[in-house]
């Protein structure tokens, strides 16, 4: 059975940074495009970074780039998300995702992890 499990997330102060994994079992997704989505307390679930089977390709919401790097590891079929310079309103569950092909739609996604939760202090 396929399954993504996301870790990393916690509270930090606004300028921080932490480091979010989502470790995939039971398939390999080392073909899949991955990708990292939030979903803050009364709001829709939004797009925050992708990154192509290779790795040689990366998207990011404009909220988050300059300040976010998604990467991967197709050795250890993990992928990851540096976040920096964290903000108050980058608080939320952050998701990852696995989808043959890259989308910034969440309802395109059939895999998903269980979320980890991200909270900035101001």
């Amino acid at each position: 059975q396929a399954q993504l499990v996301g870790s990393g997330g916690g509270l930090v102060q606004a300028g921080g940074s932490l480091r979010l994994s989502c470790a995939a079992s039971g398939r390999t997704f080392r073909t899949y495009a991955m990708a990292w989505f939030r979903q803050a307390p009364g709001k829709e679930r939004e797009f925050v970074a992708a990154i192509n089977w290779s790795g040689g390709s990366t998207y990011y919401a404009d909220s988050v780039k300059g300040r976010f790097t998604i990467s991967r590891d197709n050795a250890k079929n993990t992928v990851y998300l540096q976040m920096n310079s964290l903000k108050p309103e980058d608080t939320a569950v952050y998701y990852c995702a696995a989808r043959e092909l890259y989308s910034r739609l969440p309802e395109n996604y059939a895999y998903w992890g269980q979320g980890t939760q991200v909270t900035v202090s101001s």
